[in-house]
């Protein structure tokens, strides 16, 4: 019997090792090292599973039941991709953990990570932060302030529980007809690597050795996406998503230093260009985006293609669906942006595979990176959505922050029929002053495109912020009498008696291709105001615009002229600027041409002439 006793104690001993053995999973050890933990789970997935997380669909496809049956991935919100009108920070959370749910009631409980544009702010977010969109960005020459920018957009697109933002976009706008030139730092090459510290603001900064290598530092951080690759500013006559016609040096030189600085900095992802270059689509571009990035860069984080972008490798979009996937994929994208119609990509890949169209290999390497960035940033040991962010949305803090980057951003560029007549800083005790203008009581065109929707919205009621007339009128002293009129015409001005007017005009919201134009000029009324208003008061005209428009007609009316870009939320930036409580510092990012005609024209150019050129900004002193 003894012995007996000691077989059966030796084999339960041995079961039980066994069951603690069996539970134990490489991959869910935060102790193992990344490598190791990446290629156990790597060899534990199945072709499906494998393809699913190459996998980003809309959210609106993404119930937890579709999220477990393939395996998804990745999620994103398109722009006013919102769980319902107006949701709280904590309606969001609540949808993101839903999803997280269904990714992690798989297998092997992969968790999908959640994209959205967090490209001036949780801009698709109502109630948060919009700071100011990077062409104003670029004119404050300060990259601290932009990693400022960048730590307080994490922490709000956090408090949504969203760890991944497409941000920075480091494309260098040379034609600003493009209409994402706002969404560019500048027409300079070293501004635009100068401001990828904004990946260190979301991401955290790189451990000391570790350059290079993609990093996210913990789960107050996000990862970010250098976007898009590569020469999206540069098509011809600035048309979205054209072509790119430049040689290799020019390309090199112009538009591809930022992300030589984005890797450095460990951005987690690059997201690929619609754009082409010299006929060939970047989203089908073998060399740029497996030869060059991937090997001769040494990126290692995730490629993702943008928004259908695999569709529009063909013209028309999607007519040879096949070859799209094998052209994108075997260029080396690695998640693909399949909102609606994924389950025919998940198909079309999975028989590539099998065909032996698209190797193994190619699989393998896609997924491996997207694991190395979720197993990065902490993401199996903590999925869910953090409920004590949830006060980051919006905090006064950040708003603060904004109203700091509006004040940098504003460019000076008049002060004063002459040098010694100058307007600004204008008094804030006057008898009775003009407010007036499309721009000056309006959140949306304040803000621009990407804010709440993805054309942007006009009014006030899209999102919480401050106004510049609302601004104007807490800033000046309480017996000034301040008068609005969007729209006046010439008789009201003459008999209104004005000390001085403030004139607000500039582009309403777009984005993207709706935001091309060949023209340039100031929309309508905002031409008739300038002339109503300033051949009979004293007037600063401040531009609300995402790139510098045709000016001349009008700036001999002008007092003072002022490039406010797309500000943001935080409309009181302008008016402590405009009226003394702090300087003029901003230098134009981009060159300010005289006509149309004239583009593209940038700074080096032969024939450079220029209304203002690249650099200038007048200066004023803070009132004491």
């Amino acid at each position: 019997m003894g012995n007996l006793h000691k077989t059966t104690f030796v084999l339960l001993m041995f079961c039980l090792a066994a069951l603690g053995s069996a539970d134990y999973l490489k991959y869910k050890d935060p102790k193992q090292p990344l490598g190791v933990r990446i290629k156990d789970l790597l060899g534990r997935m199945t072709l499906a599973e494998k393809i699913g997380q190459m996998t980003q669909i809309e959210r609106e496809n993404a119930t937890a039941e579709a999220m477990s049956k393939y395996f998804i991935g990745s999620v994103l919100s398109g722009g006013g991709s919102v769980p319902s009108p107006q949701a709280s920070a904590a309606a969001w959370q609540s949808m993101v953990n839903e999803m997280q749910k269904g990714a992690l009631s798989t297998r092997l409980g992969i968790p999908m990570i959640y994209g959205i544009d967090a490209v001036h702010g949780h801009n698709n977010v109502y109630k948060a932060t919009i700071f100011p969109h990077n062409v104003g960005l670029g004119a404050t020459r300060d990259p601290m302030l932009v990693k400022r920018i960048g730590e307080a957009t994490a922490l709000e697109v956090r408090a949504t529980g969203i760890p991944y933002a497409f941000a920075p976009c480091i494309a260098v706008c040379r034609d600003p007809r493009w209409g994402r030139c706002y969404e560019s730092y500048s027409e300079d090459p070293k501004v635009v690597q100068s401001m990828t510290t904004l990946i260190s603001g979301l991401q955290g900064d790189v451990p000391a050795g570790s350059e290079g290598r993609p990093y996210v530092g913990g789960s107050k951080k996000v990862a970010a996406c250098a976007k898009h690759y590569v020469g999206d500013g540069g098509t011809f006559m600035g048309i979205n998503e054209n072509d790119t016609i430049i040689d290799a040096h020019g390309l090199m030189t112009i538009h591809m230093p930022a992300y030589y600085n984005s890797i450095i900095r460990g951005v987690s992802t690059v997201m690929t260009s619609y754009s082409s270059w010299n006929g060939k689509k970047m989203h089908a571009n073998h060399f740029l985006v497996t030869d060059f990035l991937k090997n001769k860069l040494k990126f290692r984080g995730f490629v993702i293609s943008d928004w259908q972008g695999i569709d529009r490798i063909t013209s028309p979009p999607g007519v040879n669906y096949s070859y799209s996937v094998e052209a994108g994929v075997g260029a080396g994208i690695d998640m693909i942006m399949v909102p609606f119609a994924y389950t025919e990509f998940i198909d079309d890949l999975t028989y590539q595979v099998k065909n032996n169209i698209i190797p193994m290999s190619r699989i393998n390497d896609a997924v491996y990176r997207i694991l190395r960035v979720k197993f990065t940033m902490g993401l199996f040991e903590s999925p869910y959505a953090d409920p004590s962010l949830i006060g980051e949305l919006g905090k006064q803090e950040h708003r603060d922050l904004a109203r700091e980057a509006v004040r940098k951003s504003l460019v000076l560029l008049k002060n004063g029929k002459s040098a010694s007549t100058p307007l600004l800083p204008l008094p804030k005790k006057a008898g009775k002053i003009l407010v007036a203008g499309s721009h000056a009581d309006d959140l949306g065109n304040q803000c621009g495109g990407w804010t709440i929707t993805w054309q942007g919205q006009t009014g006030n009621d899209k999102t919480a912020g401050t106004t510049i007339l609302s601004a104007i009128k807490s800033t000046v002293d309480p017996s000034t009498e301040v008068v609005f009129s969007e729209n006046p015409d010439s008789a009201a001005v003459d008999s209104g008696k004005y000390d001085y007017a403030i004139v607000v005009v500039g582009e309403p919201p777009y984005a993207e291709t709706f935001g091309d134009n060949l023209n340039l000029t100031i929309p309508a009324p905002g031409p008739s105001v300038i002339q109503n208003v300033c051949k009979s008061v004293r007037c600063v005209v401040v531009l609300i615009s995402g790139r510098p428009l045709v000016v001349e007609p009008y700036i001999s009316a002008m007092d003072a002229f002022v490039a406010a870009w797309l500000p943001g939320s935080e409309g009181q930036g302008v008016a402590d600027v405009l009226f003394g409580d702090y300087g003029f510092s901003g230098k134009l990012a981009r060159t300010w041409f005289k006509s149309a005609d004239q583009l593209p024209m940038n700074v080096g150019d032969k024939h450079y002439d220029p209304l203002f050129p690249f650099g200038f900004g007048l200066t004023t002193e803070a009132k004491k």
